[in-house]
């Protein structure tokens, strides 16, 4: 038995990997490769993790590796250290870390260089066609206009969700040769032809200078931009460099909504092929494009959190574009931080990775102060812009109409009849937030959450923001039969329908999650409005960073309030990065630009920072108060999450959680809390609960949080709930 015992990362929420016997017809497995074994009652692919000469079970006991999948390593030997890093650090089971980095296809067991998957695209012929063209044959028409809208192709499974019946006509686009069957996901992005570089101000050649400096070493750099100071100017410079010596750029965004802008300015000025990664790619894409990146052929990846696991074998810089984002935390299954994962992965690979904000997370702040990060600072806009002008309105003052104060019309009115544009914010879809009966009180609540029903009025719904449960919207009340309901608060929508009231000559485009669901619309609606074809834009948080419009001079934010005063230490911060990424929409060109900002507490110092435009100020007086209540990054946490659908089982098993802290012995720099119920208790039908534990040493707190682990996981009724450990926690609910 020596040496043919190999031990396999299962994907499984188990804390530990499996012992196999390697069979004799089965030869050596290098750490790295995937392998097809017997689990239970069930066959699953996992990850080679190296083999041992003895095993704590008997070796009768053993089973065996049932296939060998790949000859090599999936990823070299430091990405394959920062995946064990990973599940070391987040105390996440070593099998699920491995599943997370791989492809969907890879998972299941697909051969790695298989893209084989059937896409049906429109041939030049079939896009100049119109409906006119198909007066008896409407099906043909709804399919060739589905190709029109994505001409990277569709595979079947999406043209599932978006047709039914679409076989038939398809043949016959088909033989009309009005659409053609491509085989293998189209991902490489390539242009012969790049643009030459804008020319870059002082401030922009020192960074550049800087990230050039760094080239073959490790070093964490703080490119500190304020809004529209060119930092994608810079990125491009430093890539270009990167890619003209042989090298690789993993660059990662925030949400996939950034991500078209990003590729179309890459292409533009890049000769090598760019590939994205992102949620959004159906599984024959993902695999297409991780794989070009694998073999070398892609010279940038741009993608989301996932993206800094794909294997790249010259990777020469790391770039995290808005890097204080909380999508950049996973919020499930494991819960890494991504951008936390890119510092190490380019300390494993020594190269240098670039972090940029006009907003940095206090971490990163802190650590830039400490000298831990080189800061970059772009403090002025590029092409001699100004900063916008801020003006705060006191809505103790005023009077509002759906949510729109006389100053603001009066504003949007200008800044129409100046054929400019403006962006009205509010960070709430739908309607009306509540609906509620003016004559009994009743309220519409969500019958699986501690939470009101979203009234959404065009599809005439109620629905839940946070579960996704809907209901239709009734024309009486369910308590008291009355008819007197109403909507109380705003929504976008309900701020929509205003403005076409208001400004009834005014082209309006309303960009959220519920008008953006169509694969290619957020592409679309954006592409109006860089084309002047928009007057008024109507948003949430998809539209407060990334995105440049030139003749937008007129930024109005609504309901700013949002997100003062909550529970969650983090919550200033958060609101303050997001109204300043929004202002900085306004007067990125050569036109001044005005910002509006809707408030109950003009006196706030975070309306003081905006208004002065001194991200800094704010960091600086944030940090003291973080400081001083023994928050990150003065300290570091870890909460512990539960959830049953049982009353009381979440709260009693993290009760139990911490009599067994308790018991293994608690170090004197760990401070375990009691468990308390989450903020929204019961959410999509289950009851959650938290305990959080704090330590200024994160040493000693990992290592008590392993041996705390190892309890749990022993636990009888850890069985009974679903749990989780959330390390350095981005979300406090």
């Amino acid at each position: 038995m020596s040496r043919r015992i190999l031990r396999v990362a299962v994907p499984t929420p188990l804390a530990r990997a499996f012992d196999y016997r390697l069979p004799p017809s089965l030869s050596s497995v290098q750490p790295g490769a995937r392998v097809r074994v017997p689990f239970g009652r069930r066959e699953v692919v996992g990850v080679a993790l190296g083999v041992v000469d003895v095993s704590v079970i008997a070796p009768e006991k053993l089973k065996s590796v049932q296939a060998v999948l790949d000859a090599e390593p999936l990823w070299p030997a430091a990405l394959l250290a920062l995946l064990n890093w990973a599940a070391a650090y987040y105390h996440a089971p070593i099998g699920e870390v491995m599943q997370a980095a791989l492809p969907v296809l890879l998972r299941r067991g697909a051969d790695p260089a298989s893209t084989n998957e059937k896409r049906y695209r429109v041939t030049a012929a079939g896009l100049a066609l119109t409906a006119a063209k198909f007066p008896r044959a409407p099906l043909q028409w709804h399919l060739l206009r589905l190709l029109q809208e994505n001409p990277e192709g569709l595979n079947a499974a999406t043209l599932n969700t978006q047709m039914e019946n679409w076989r038939a006509p398809l043949q016959r686009l088909l033989a009309r040769d009005l659409i053609v069957r491509d085989v293998g996901p189209v991902t490489l992005h390539r242009n012969q032809m790049p643009a030459p570089p804008l020319v870059l101000n002082e401030a922009q050649r020192i960074a550049v200078a800087a990230m050039a400096a760094a080239s073959g070493r490790f070093q964490s750099l703080l490119l500190h931009g304020v809004t529209g100071s060119g930092k994608t100017e810079v990125y491009l410079h430093a890539i270009t460099r990167v890619v003209e010596q042989g090298g690789q750029a993993l660059v990662l965004v925030p949400e996939i909504g950034l991500t078209p802008q990003l590729v179309e300015r890459f292409v533009a000025r890049l000769t090598v092929p760019v590939v994205v990664m992102h949620s959004a790619l159906n599984d024959g894409e993902r695999l297409s494009a991780w794989q070009a990146a694998r073999s070398g052929q892609a010279g940038v990846v741009i993608g989301t959190r996932s993206a800094i696991f794909t294997p790249m074998p010259t990777l020469a810089l790391i770039v995290i574009d808005e890097e204080h984002d909380a999508s950049y935390k996973q919020q499930d299954g494991v819960r890494y931080h991504a951008r936390d994962v890119a510092i190490k992965r380019a300390r494993l690979e020594n190269l240098p990775v670039v972090l940029g904000s006009a907003t940095p997370s206090l971490e990163s702040f802190s650590n830039a102060e400490q000298g831990r990060y080189q800061t970059l600072a772009l403090p002025e806009r590029t092409a001699h812009a100004r900063p916008p002008a801020v003006q705060v309105l006191d809505l103790r003052r005023l009077k509002l109409h759906d949510g729109l104060s006389a100053p603001l019309v009066e504003a949007l009115q200008a800044v129409l009849a100046r054929g400019e544009q403006s962006l009205v914010f509010l960070n709430r879809r739908g309607f009306a937030p509540v609906l509620m009966c003016h004559d009994c009180g009743w309220l519409a609540p969500c019958k699986r959450c501690d939470a009101r029903l979203t009234i959404h009025q065009r599809r005439r719904q109620l629905r839940c923001h946070h579960c996704g449960a809907e209901a239709t919207l009734p024309e009486r009340c369910p308590a008291c039969a009355s008819a007197n309901l109403h909507g109380i608060g705003e929504g976008t929508e309900r701020v929509e329908a205003a403005l076409a009231r208001l400004l009834p000559t005014a082209r309006l485009e309303r960009i959220d999650r519920d008008s953006t669901r169509r694969k290619g619309s957020l592409a679309d609606a954006l592409a109006r409005v860089r084309a002047g074809a928009v007057d008024v834009l109507v948003g949430t948080q998809m539209l407060a960073k990334g995105h440049d419009f030139p003749n937008l001079t007129l930024v109005a934010v609504l309901n700013a309030d949002q997100g003062l005063y909550s529970s969650d230490f983090r919550s200033e911060e958060r609101l303050v990065q997001q109204l300043v990424q929004v202002a900085g929409r306004a007067g990125r060109a050569d036109k001044p630009g005005t910002v509006l900002i809707q408030t109950y507490h003009p006196d706030n110092p975070v309306f003081s920072a905006i208004a002065h435009h001194d991200y800094r100020e704010f960091a600086a007086y944030a940090l003291s108060e973080r400081t001083a209540a023994g928050y990150p990054p003065a300290s570091h946490l870890v909460l512990l999450r539960a959830e049953s659908p049982r009353p009381q089982a979440a709260l009693g098993f993290l009760q139990q959680a911490r009599t067994l802290a308790l018991n293994i012995g608690v170090p004197a720099e760990v401070t375990v809390q009691d468990a308390v119920p989450s903020a929204m208790e019961r959410r999509a039908g289950r009851y959650r609960a938290q305990l959080l534990a704090q330590s200024s040493s994160r040493p000693v707190l990992h290592g008590f949080l392993g041996r705390w682990r190892d309890c749990l996981d022993q636990e009888r009724r850890a069985r009974d709930v679903r749990w989780s450990l959330d390390v350095d926690p981005a979300e406090m609910s």
